[in-house]
């Protein structure tokens, strides 16, 4: 849920082409769900767009060397540093259906604020990459 009103309408199950509709259908068999949340709908205005994008989503949030909740972590992570509220919502809630705890969300967000501020002073400071931290070969 973001604040305020969206760009463009939301397009609905029911006023959507045949396009859009193709990449709705996908979207509910994948995550075996029965709506389609807002950011499809906000960009089915382009189904190429739209395609492109679930695509895309559906490879990488896929199953493969990180585990499904551990991709989700990752997700809310950059989308709080980010400051995507939609994102953070809808990842979070993605986290929680995998089983995270309260405890692992505060303790993530924990990480994201303290690399948030290390980063911060590494880039302002600009020390040297230690030679131990290279990749060898």
């Amino acid at each position: 849920m973001m604040s305020g009103k969206p760009i463009v309408p939301l397009i609905q199950y029911e006023d959507a082409s045949e396009a859009v509709r193709a990449v709705y259908d996908d979207i509910m068999a994948v995550r075996k769900v029965d709506w389609i949340n807002n950011f499809w709908k906000v960009l089915a205005h382009d189904p190429a767009l739209l395609k492109r994008t679930w695509e895309s989503v559906r490879e990488v949030m896929a199953p493969g060397a990180l585990d499904a909740l551990t991709k989700e972590l990752i997700y809310i992570a950059v989308s709080a540093t980010n400051g995507c509220e939609y994102c953070t919502y809808s990842h979070t809630a993605a986290a929680r259906s995998k089983g995270m705890s309260e405890a692992q969300l505060m303790e993530l967000l924990a990480v994201v604020g303290m690399a948030n501020e290390t980063n911060r002073l590494a880039n302002g400071l600009r020390p040297p990459v230690d030679v131990q931290f290279e990749p060898a070969g």
